[in-house]
């Protein structure tokens, strides 16, 4: 909690330095002014009921007083507008170095893990509010420190024992919010995992892609539920948790007004025995309405405060997770040998191993095909390649260095995949193809060029704005909405997005034609053969067929190696790749063709 209060605290001298100084001072100018106006309004009605009353001092005292309080109200809302404008900085500060964090991890291991995502959520909200709530927290504190101890000095001087008595309320009422934030905090953490299941349930609901299934199977009302369960939850939770603390806070608050009763009975009677004054009594109750709102204004906002902190914590240890891999800094050299030796891999210390002492040379500039059913570990070995993980055993070697050595981003830079689940940005279609090579993004002509190796420029061109048409449904551009395209033609855009990366020494396909008719899967195959000339390749695809023309051919079986070889040497040994390939070539065999 230290931690956590000292890092929110030092935020708004961080991002804006001198606005926050410029905050502080004019706080407690603010937090000085209704403890003079009240001595002044005192010693002025003591001036009136004197007798021998001075209209001259009398009016100083009356104009003394109201720009006393009026200044106090003008800085405040001064104060007011400058913490927006420090909160504003804050805000921009901490959301950047958040996702900045998030977008810089090397790895994939993290982003996978259900728990990274729990603690995700809760130091998205933190640095939502946090800065904001700590920053009013710390001036309402500074204003209100100043406040008591002007104020505590008039109680001293018209009935000493008011100080303890309100200080013991304060100290009460201080501990009591506390605990309720505590409870609050531990609320959210606890509720965590079912509120993002309702931001999912809700997403869902609005998702284009979801659409056509949640309708044809008839899931809204399942969804809605779903959705309204966890919000009913959650909401339930969190409103026991501050039914508590307003209970207590009103306890205290009664406890508080018994105590101000008490005191002013005493000084009321003071003054008809002719002990004190009624400007006495009238410094006295302005004394115990600004102790009393002051103590009340840091309560009010010290549970939301001690919440933020809390939750604030989150936000430190997701910006301050380690990387899930050594980014290395080494450089691939040109041309490269690929080697995996003895790799044995698993996503969980106590899960399965999905690879299970593979071995495997790729020499430079072959064409590799990969070949297994489902769950063989195809995939898994695409993510070790691309070192988004390291093997728990054996390593992956590029031109005889080990990946954990080399640069991880000069590593990338030679490496140009589609992936099975490509993404389709909400993007324009120049946009979603230039993205594949980051510095080239707006090399207009370097971006047609892909597009017509992957077979997709007439698609585009004949958009309603060629390659600047936003290729979106949940997005407009302008005045125009977006464009869908097919699945297929998505596809050649993945393909010309990795097509970008000319340079790229390894080409990694992983099923590049699943959702290609017959001719696009021909064509692109043809443009594949020319375009990656020379370059080593690892194609992956259910469609063996389309490997039949590698130089080598791997059959992956639970996680192992199961056979090795060219297609005719393969179909020779009857092994699994003959079984998969005689079992899909049965598909396309009639009697009736010859």
């Amino acid at each position: 909690m230290i931690r956590s209060a000292t890092a929110a605290l030092a935020l708004p001298f961080r991002a804006a330095p001198a606005l926050a100084a410029v905050t502080l001072a004019l706080t407690v100018l603010a937090g000085a002014g209704p403890t003079a106006s009240a001595w002044l309004t005192g010693l002025l009605v003591n001036e009136l009921t004197s007798g021998t009353a001075s209209a001259e001092r009398a009016a100083v005292l009356a104009v003394g007083s109201a720009l006393a309080g009026g200044g106090a109200v003008a800085l405040l809302y001064l104060c007011g507008h400058l913490g927006d404008v420090v909160q504003h900085r804050v805000a921009l500060t901490v959301e950047s170095r958040l996702f900045r964090r998030i977008a810089a991890l090397p790895g994939l291991r993290h982003v996978e893990d259900p728990a990274f995502h729990d603690r995700l959520r809760l130091a998205e909200e933190a640095a939502q509010d946090a800065p904001g709530t700590v920053s009013q927290f710390a001036q309402e504190a500074v204003r209100s420190a100043v406040l008591l101890f002007g104020f505590t000095g008039a109680l001293l001087l018209v009935w000493p024992p008011m100080v303890p008595l309100l200080l013991v309320c304060a100290a009460t009422a201080v501990l009591a919010r506390l605990a309720t934030a505590r409870r609050e905090a531990a609320t959210e953490e606890a509720w965590v995992a079912a509120d993002r299941r309702r931001l999912f349930y809700r997403a869902l609901l609005t998702d284009v892609r979801a659409a056509k299934e949640i309708r044809l199977f008839g899931l809204g009302s399942l969804l809605h539920t779903r959705m309204v369960d966890s919000l009913t939850a959650v909401s339930g939770a969190r409103l026991a948790a501050a039914r508590r603390g307003t209970l207590a806070q009103s306890g205290l608050a009664l406890l508080g007004a018994v105590v101000g009763g008490i005191g002013t009975v005493v000084v009321a009677v003071g003054v008809g025995s002719g002990r004190a004054t009624v400007g006495d009594l009238v410094l006295f109750l302005g004394a115990v309405a600004g102790v009393q709102g002051g103590v009340s204004g840091v309560v009010l906002q010290l549970g939301e405060a001690g919440r933020a902190v809390r939750l604030f914590g989150h936000y430190l240890d997701v910006v301050g997770t380690p990387d899930d891999l050594e980014r290395g800094t080494g450089i691939p050299l040109r041309e490269a040998e690929i080697r995996l030796h003895d790799v044995w891999f698993r996503y969980s210390d106590d899960g399965p191993w999905v690879l299970r002492g593979v071995d495997l040379t790729i020499p430079p500039g072959a064409a590799v095909g990969l070949v297994g059913v489902n769950g063989a570990g195809k995939s898994t070995l695409v993510k070790l390649l691309c070192r988004f993980y390291d093997p728990q055993r054996g390593s992956i070697t590029w031109g005889g260095v080990d990946l954990r050595e080399l640069d991880v981003a000069a590593l990338r830079a030679r490496i140009g995949v589609v992936f099975q689940e490509f993404m389709a940005y909400d993007l324009t279609a120049a946009e979603n193809i230039g993205i594949g090579q980051v510095r080239d993004l707006d090399d207009r002509q370097r971006v047609t060029s892909a597009a017509i190796a992957a077979r997709v420029d007439d698609v585009l061109d004949a958009l309603p704005r060629g390659y600047d048409t936003m290729l979106s449904r949940t997005h407009a551009d302008g005045e125009r909405t977006g464009v869908a395209l097919s699945g297929g033609q998505w596809q050649r855009v993945a393909l010309a997005r990795c097509l970008m990366r000319a340079d790229a020494e390894l080409l990694v396909l992983d099923e590049p034609t699943s959702g290609l008719d017959a001719v696009g899967e021909h064509r692109v195959h043809e443009t594949l053969r020319r375009h990656a000339a020379g370059r080593t390749r690892l194609l992956v695809s259910h469609r063996l067929s389309a490997l039949r023309g590698a130089d080598l051919i791997v059959t992956l079986s639970g996680g192992r190696i199961a056979e090795r070889g060219r297609h005719d040497e393969l179909m020779d040994a009857g092994g699994e790749y003959a079984r998969l390939f005689r079992l899909q070539a049965g598909g396309y065999q009639d009697g009736r063709v010859r």
